[in-house]
């Protein structure tokens, strides 16, 4: 599974681990990506999505219908 949120489109990010001596290494800092299932009643039918935990309170704020809509409005298969 991708580290991809489908709502808030939060992807991998990239920076440095720091040692006390300043020694800098790569790594990637990765969404909190959870899978959740939300009934959606638009489309008469359960949606499976890839979220952050951001992604699960914008759906708590803005409604599952209206998130759905603006994945759908960008062109990203549910």
């Amino acid at each position: 599974m991708a580290a991809y949120c489908q709502v808030t489109e939060t992807k991998p990010q990239f920076g440095h681990n720091v040692s006390h001596a300043q020694n800098k290494t790569k790594r990637r800092f990765n969404p909190n990506i959870q899978k959740k299932t939300y009934f959606v009643p638009s489309l008469k039918r359960n949606v499976t999505l890839q979220l952050s935990a951001r992604g699960i309170k914008v759906i708590d704020a803005r409604g599952i219908e209206a998130v759905v809509a603006a994945i759908l409005a960008r062109g990203e298969k549910i």
